[in-house]
């Protein structure tokens, strides 16, 4: 400011310019002038950027109010501000420093913020420092088989994470040029091991794949499935994201991980539901902020991310607790914003690295038409639909592939048998289920012939499809399956043609190849 008091007389200073100088002659007092344009440009420019000249220092504070996770802190002027995003750092009365990440700005140099921890124990008038940096986590392969929080913070009582590269969680630094693949082109398929997904939902490198489900479906038990065979088959580096579930899921992950010597090849980031909802809607950038910087290396990552309505659910708190006017559907009126931008961070670059997504995403009350859900549709190549019904029949895993889609499924991508088989299979489970409705009137003696066939080989179908999982084994007692998608193709294409007729539906229930089965049953 002081600089810009001493310029301003020198603006409009032509005329005294002109005084000390009656017998100069006039070119002379202009050179003065022009050598000075570049002086005073030159003294500006770091004084268009108050913000970033504040980032070198810290500026103080003093908090004024405290409402649940959200913390109003008040600063002297406007140029001490901290810019949206940025961290504050203020302390309790027990000295246990709490992280802030600035909202918005508010009337009267008021910055609002929302709290990555628990604000208990903040008192009124404390002093709160700006730190002119954004949430950052460390990154390096140091990270594999860690455990971090939405700040960086380990929490796998493994010691500190020992890193020179830290990254911010917010917005990648650099632009990518983002692969655009055509169909019918290079597109790798990834094998799953899981019969209903490799043939109905191919998993295509590059894609986002989402396992949508009420509670209690099975929606965590799919992705640590398909979590455990990829991560087997394609040995490559993966991110387990936890994003607002239980603590137990993700204690159980870990020593699950570690026995299957699996670790060393998985990050994680966790944000469980015992954290307030900014950390809880922050570690999902981090889980993305991580599989990124793998990219950059040109490698192939896998993320996984458990679950991506609590992500919404957090953001709904915040943006309430902000004072924010909801939506008519009751969510923050930020919803497709807030979804945009990290799914958006989720693609392949041209130089060779790729982005894998599996989703989980809670559907509240079974309703698959909530805003939440539909907000997710959009950016996800496969929705894989779990349903209630299918569950209490004891058909795991419960997909329902008459209410799920994938835009993978196509004769360009899986090869034309695939393609035919795939839809002969739908329109078993489309009869079938017409079907249902007919028998429970009439009785199965009733059909006619032809129908007595879908019937049966629909059966079949349904319960070829049910497979043990390997991260099931210890509660079910059955060992876990991984079936080739040319094993399942085969398969499918007896049950379709009429070979198993005479077979009980039971037979084929909850195994691995019919070829297995049979050797068990002593049959040619």
């Amino acid at each position: 400011m002081a600089d810009n008091d001493k310029n301003e007389p020198q603006a409009p200073q032509p005329p005294d310019a002109a005084k000390p100088a009656p017998g100069a002659p006039q070119p002379a007092t202009e050179p003065p002038k022009a050598a000075e344009a570049p002086k005073t440009a030159a003294e500006a420019k770091p004084q268009a950027a108050p913000p970033k000249a504040d980032a070198g220092k810290k500026v103080e504070g003093r908090v004024i109010a405290v409402s649940g996770p959200v913390v109003d802190v008040k600063f002297k002027n406007m140029l001490e501000l901290p810019t949206v995003f940025q961290v504050v750092k203020v302390r309790t009365f027990v000295g246990r420093e709490i992280m802030l990440q600035v909202a918005e700005h508010m009337p009267g140099c008021v910055a609002r913020c929302v709290s990555l921890h628990d604000t208990v124990n903040i008192q009124r008038g404390s002093v709160a420092t700006t730190t002119g940096e954004m949430v950052q986590i460390p990154i390096g392969d140091m990270m594999f088989g860690r455990i971090i929080n939405a700040m960086g913070e380990p929490i796998d009582n493994k010691g500190p994470v020992v890193s020179d590269h830290y990254e911010n969680i917010r917005a990648p630094k650099v632009a990518y040029d983002i692969a655009t693949q055509q169909i019918g082109g290079t597109m790798e398929i990834m094998e799953t091991g899981i019969k209903m997904i490799d043939l109905l939902f191919p998993l295509v490198k590059g894609s986002k794949i989402g396992v949508l489900g009420g509670a209690g479906c099975g929606k965590t038990v799919v992705i640590l499935e398909l979590m455990n065979n990829v991560v087997k088959k394609h040995s490559g580096a993966c991110v387990f994201t936890g994003i607002g579930e239980r603590i137990r899921e993700g204690n159980d992950l870990f020593y699950e991980l570690d026995e299957q010597n699996l670790l060393p090849k998985v990050m994680m980031a966790f944000g469980q539901m015992d954290q307030p909802p900014g950390s809880r809607m922050e570690v999902i950038m981090a889980g993305i902020t991580l599989a990124e910087s793998i990219q950059r290396q040109n490698k192939d990552v896998l993320i996984f991310m458990d679950n991506v309505f609590r992500f919404i659910q957090a953001g709904a708190e915040v943006s309430t607790l902000l004072g924010r006017v909801p939506s008519e559907t009751g969510y923050q009126p930020t919803l497709a914003s807030e979804v945009c931008e990290f799914q958006e961070r989720i693609r392949s670059s041209k130089e060779g690295g790729s982005i894998t997504a599996f989703q989980a995403v809670y559907v509240p009350a079974d309703d698959f038409t909530d805003p939440a859900v539909v907000a997710i549709y959009s950016y996800l190549d496969g929705v894989m639909a779990l349903s209630r019904e299918i569950l209490q029949k004891g058909l795991y895993p419960a997909i329902d592939p008459l209410m799920s889609s994938c835009s993978n499924l196509d004769p360009r991508i899986v090869g034309y048998r695939h393609y035919q088989i795939a839809q002969e299979v739908l329109k078993l489970y489309t009869k079938l289920k017409e079907l249902r409705k007919i028998v429970a009137v009439i009785g199965v003696e009733e059909l006619s012939a032809s129908d007595r066939d879908f019937y049966t080989r629909g059966l079949l179908m349904q319960n070829y499809m049910t497979q043990p999982f390997f991260v099931g084994e210890r509660y079910t007692g059955k060992k876990g399956a991984f079936v080739l998608p040319e094993e399942c193709l085969r398969d499918c294409e007896d049950i379709i043609s009429g070979k198993y007729d005479d077979w009980d539906p039971q037979d084929v229930y909850m195994i691995g190849t019919i070829d297995e089965r049979k050797k068990q049953l002593g049959r040619k």
